[in-house]
């Protein structure tokens, strides 16, 4: 039934408020903060065998994959333990008590920095940033630019960012989160280590819901 009054509008716009305000109290309770929290085990397999490696972490990720798979809190996970001050050499999970893992849950951390590529898609966007970038982490081991929506990006900026990719500072690692892989130029590509995030099956919802 459509409400006529607009007593009726203003006590469903406060439902709706309240609901949403409730959806996003349970969100950010129950956001992944480990790699073992996540709900694909393929992902978790794949930055469990990245992170335990006595190899170089690479300097550039991608993440692939429908909206709402856990992209961007597998993103915030893996700047933790980039630069979690407690974490030893072949572990896998960040500590979540030093500093630096309290800063990045609550996106407090200069150095730790998120950007939407459909907000900063332009070169000139990419510039600033490929200047502020050659600055050293304030704090942290590294500077950890998450980019979601990558695939966003115009042409420009995109060659922009390759340049940065090619020679990254030392200082410096990148995140792209993208729901449209096939958007994403090859260059860029094969120039990150890709993860895909397929939708979760019923085993793993399981899991996590019991979590």
């Amino acid at each position: 039934q459509i409400p006529k009054t607009k007593s009726q509008i203003r006590s469903i716009r406060v439902i709706r408020s309240i609901s949403n305000f409730i959806e996003m109290v349970f969100y950010l309770k129950y956001r992944p903060q480990k790699v073992s929290e996540l709900d694909s085990e393929e992902v978790r397999e794949k930055l469990s065998s990245v992170l335990s490696s006595k190899r170089t972490i690479p300097h550039a990720f991608l993440f692939t994959g429908p909206k709402g798979l856990g992209k961007t809190s597998a993103a915030r996970i893996l700047a933790k333990a980039i630069n979690c001050t407690n974490r030893k050499p072949g572990e896998i999970e960040p500590c979540n008590k030093c500093l630096q893992c309290k800063s990045i849950a609550t996106g407090a951390n200069l150095d730790v920095l998120e950007l939407d590529g459909a907000s900063n898609r332009g070169i000139d966007e990419i510039r600033d940033l490929r200047e502020k970038i050659r600055l050293s982490p304030v704090s942290a081991f590294k500077k950890v630019y998450i980019i979601d929506e990558v695939h966003m990006l115009t042409s420009e900026a995109f060659n922009a960012l390759l340049k940065t990719l090619e020679e990254p500072p030392s200082h410096a690692s990148f995140i792209l989160c993208t729901t449209e892989a096939h958007k994403v130029p090859p260059t860029i590509v094969s120039r990150c280590f890709q993860i895909n995030f397929p939708q979760a099956k019923l085993a793993e919802l399981t899991r996590s819901l019991r979590r």
